[in-house]
């Protein structure tokens, strides 16, 4: 049977746990100074590291050179902890979801004053430290204050507010965090070609985001992704469709009839997603991903070589391009539009209908007379100049409307959007 792609790779050493430098670092610190307290708590998000740590520390603890920051990986005590090991009698792990009561506590606390049977300390893994009873923690309190010296206690747990401020005063306190885009993107390349399965540079940045910062989430999708894949490898396409984010192919027509004021091709993308079977709401997510890539592209050109888009290249090639054909009113506005739509979204009966309504309010921004909407305007204004397309712009001159609704000076109105030659109105 195939071991799961996140137990294949899980660290062994403090020095493979990737994106916790602030958390590692002072731990094996502490372990060359031999100043390991007697009970730990490890907070943060699932999926980034607490238990492996946890691990990691009951190792470098009962390592035959240590206490030490590097486990030797060859006495028993090294080879019982390690991936795939058997584990040791004298490293005890503990679900609190389902031993979380004073019974377990009481059942813990009399087990814990016998001495280790073959290593330097006994250590207590306690996961899911939140969902320990108030009684059952209360139970704990004494031996958690006072442990012989045999005995250590590491807490992991996802709502660190949870665990009682007696129990937390007594242990050193590690949040854990999110691993950052570019990290976790560059494990999972190196992750990819050790399984010597190729994989193309878009796929990336979707299962970065799929796993929303969790190292154990991404593993678990690019898992997915390598048992699905074919000859050729995980393909974008093939990540796309199963993870079900929108192909990038979509987003690039419905911008660029964003840009052009083109409703027709806008509408047809819309139907585009409906027939493809594709999930408006998901549409509408990632269109307002784009935006927010699209509008820091034009605030600083560069964006791609500074980390702050994570795309492949080519795509960022293509955006910014996208970014230039924009004023920056018409961007932010576009964005806002957006955002305000995806809200509307939720819950809504008919999310293909919100979705016209969202690209209709985009596409026409002389339906609106609050400041930004005549921004956009003139934004748009300022292309067809620039274009030599004055003779008839595509805004209109409907008026401007006031917050309720009313017109607020046609006069005005026609003025912000009237030819630089002055004509008429049609």
């Amino acid at each position: 049977m195939s071991l799961a792609l996140y137990r294949r790779y899980r660290p062994e050493t403090f020095a493979e746990v990737i994106g916790q430098e602030h958390v590692t670092d002072p731990l094996q610190q502490a372990l060359r100074n031999n100043r390991v307290n007697h009970a730990y708590l490890f907070s943060g998000p699932r999926g980034c590291g607490k238990t492996t740590s946890a691990r990691i520390l009951a190792r470098c603890l009962n390592c035959e050179q240590g206490p030490t920051p590097t486990p030797c990986g060859e006495c028993q005590s090294c080879r019982d902890l390690a991936r795939g090991g058997p584990g040791s009698i004298d490293v005890i792990e503990i679900d609190a979801a389902s031993h979380g009561g004073v019974d377990d506590a009481r059942d813990l606390r009399e087990k814990a004053f016998f001495g280790p049977a073959s290593s330097r300390y006994k250590i207590y893994i306690i996961d899911e430290a939140h969902m320990v009873t108030s009684a059952g923690f209360n139970a704990l309190l004494k031996v958690v204050e006072e442990p012989p010296e045999h005995l250590k206690f590491i807490f992991a747990t996802t709502e660190p507010e949870k665990v009682i401020g007696t129990i937390r005063s007594r242990t050193h306190h590690y949040p854990f965090r999110l691993v950052p885009p570019g990290t976790l993107r560059d494990y999972l390349a190196q992750v990819c070609e050790r399984e010597s399965i190729p994989v193309e540079d878009g796929v990336f940045p979707l299962v970065v985001r799929a796993g929303a910062g969790s190292v154990r989430d991404s593993m678990s999708v690019m898992d997915q992704l390598l048992a699905g894949a074919g000859e050729g490898g995980v393909t974008y396409a093939m990540a796309t469709a199963l993870l079900g984010y929108t192909d990038g192919a979509l987003l690039d027509d419905i911008v660029d009839a964003f840009a052009s004021g083109d409703g027709a091709a806008a509408f047809e993308v819309v139907d585009r997603v409906i027939e493809g079977g594709h999930d408006p709401r998901r549409f509408v997510a990632d269109l307002l991903e784009r935006l927010r890539d699209l509008v820091i592209l034009a605030a600083v050109p560069d964006a791609g070589e500074k980390g702050l888009i994570d795309a492949p290249a080519d795509v960022v090639e293509r955006m910014a391009a996208q970014a230039s054909v924009f004023g920056a009113a018409e961007l932010s506005r576009a964005a806002d539009v957006v955002n305000a739509g995806l809200t509307e979204m939720r819950g809504a009966t008919s999310p293909r209908l919100q979705l016209e309504l969202i690209c209709a309010r985009v596409l026409l921004p002389a339906a609106y007379g609050d400041e930004r909407s005549v921004q956009s305007r003139l934004d748009r204004l300022e292309r067809q100049a620039l274009a030599g397309g004055l003779a008839a712009p595509a805004v209109g001159y409907a008026p401007a409307a006031d917050a309720h609704g009313a017109p607020s000076g046609p006069a005005a109105a026609r003025a912000a959007v009237r030819p630089a030659g002055g004509g008429a109105p049609e």
